[in-house]
């Protein structure tokens, strides 16, 4: 049976260095996303949300692995796009006031049909009612810099500076703060912990990128 790790194939996407910022060019992207706002570590939203996006992930890949492709791969990290509409929430640290959409990557040849059928036998095993929130779409966001963080979410400032300097010494950012979470935080030391901190950057002539 042929396996596959998206993370090797897409290397330049999934494991960058921690010790210099790097610019990469993301491609179009297909995601099962979820949105919500509010606190990450008390909402319920957030976590029935995470529940649903694994559940119908790791269903899928079952269904995959045991139809007519065969086909073995490894799911992908989650990852969040944060934002606010007052910024200054994340600098005061009111989590009350943060957006966010997780998410996880979906293979090329894992087909819109199997989705559906991978949330329906969630929704049927399961009923996690979270699962009629998940949507699947193509997500863009070109040029982007991206760090490889490593220790907790908390210690992260100092990454993200040297990321934004690094942005804003070129040609300015864009889009939403994007984070790649590469550790099981359940089971991992917090010292250890990897996350990837992305943003993408402006075209060149002050243009926004193509992140939605």
């Amino acid at each position: 049976m042929q396996k596959i790790d998206l993370k090797k194939e897409l290397k330049h996407l999934y494991q960058p260095s921690a010790r210099e910022v790097v610019q990469v060019d993301v491609p179009t992207l297909r995601y099962l996303m979820f949105d919500g706002e509010g606190n990450p570590n008390t909402s319920q939203d957030y976590a029935q949300g995470v529940e649903a996006l694994f559940a119908v992930s790791y269903t899928a890949k079952f269904m995959v692995k045991k139809g007519p492709q065969a086909l073995d791969y490894a799911v992908m990290p989650l990852e969040g796009l944060w934002w606010a509409h007052d910024m200054s929430s994340f600098v005061t640290g009111d989590k009350s006031q943060w957006k966010w959409t997780m998410m996880i990557l979906q293979p090329d040849f894992v087909g819109d049909d199997v989705i559906e059928a991978a949330r329906a036998e969630v929704r049927r095993k399961k009923r996690l009612a979270a699962v009629d929130r998940l949507r699947l779409e193509p997500f863009s966001e070109g040029r982007c810099a991206q760090v490889l963080h490593i220790g907790p979410f908390s210690e992260e400032g100092p990454t993200i500076e040297r990321l934004h300097d690094f942005i804003d010494a070129r040609t300015g950012r864009a889009g939403k703060h994007h984070e790649i979470y590469l550790s099981d935080i359940r089971r991992a030391d917090p010292a250890k912990w990897k996350t990837i901190i992305r943003h993408p950057m402006q075209a060149p002539g002050g243009r926004a990128a193509s992140a939605s």
